[in-house]
């Protein structure tokens, strides 16, 4: 866990939490809000592989570590994997504590990449450690779940647009509570 970061989440309380991001806007000057840019990426998560929603849902959540008090730039991949873990399972808490790293990633091993990222994403990728040296490149290449933090980077890259209109949080609940029982039935 994160020092001093809420982990275990309830699934009230991920939902509840989510609803602050409709306030926050996703960067500074941003019409795009974090619940906004949320919702997005976990619908284009959706719409490519509708059977995976253990995907869509990490796409959901993956940026919840910036609506949590004290939690910086560089850690809100991992205080939201430690968030989520326990209402909604490992590989959604892995994806997202990835999500990052798909990024560093993709800078090194993609030429055009860091042309397609925001201001904001490339300041940020500066905290979060810059671009993947080579050694670190060929660790994340051979990961079990690097294609899938592969495409929520890449969802999360193309769900920053204003004035898109997607499902609602509360669309979302239902799936939620799907992924949330599948891992507590796992889990017992």
């Amino acid at each position: 866990m994160v020092m001093g970061v809420a982990a275990n989440l309830t699934l009230d309380e991920i939902l509840d939490l989510l609803a602050t991001g409709a306030e926050q806007p996703l960067c500074f000057g941003s019409a795009v809000s974090q619940l906004d840019h949320v919702l997005q990426v976990a619908a284009i998560l959706q719409r490519e592989d509708p059977e995976d929603e253990e995907l869509a849902v990490a796409g959901l959540v993956h940026d919840l570590g910036h609506l949590l008090p004290g939690v910086g730039d560089d850690r809100h991949a991992g205080a939201a994997a430690d968030a989520v873990r326990a209402t909604l399972g490992d590989r959604v808490a892995d994806l997202i504590a990835l999500h990052v790293d798909a990024k560093r990633f993709l800078v090194v091993t993609e030429t055009d990449y860091g042309n397609l990222l925001t201001e904001d994403s490339v300041a940020s990728l500066r905290e979060q450690g810059g671009p993947m040296s080579p050694v670190e490149a060929e660790a994340f290449s051979v990961l079990p779940l690097a294609a899938g933090a592969l495409a929520l980077r890449r969802a999360d890259d193309g769900g920053k647009a204003d004035g898109v209109v997607v499902a609602g949080l509360s669309a979302w609940v239902p799936v939620l509570e799907r992924v949330a029982k599948a891992h507590a039935s796992t889990a017992l």
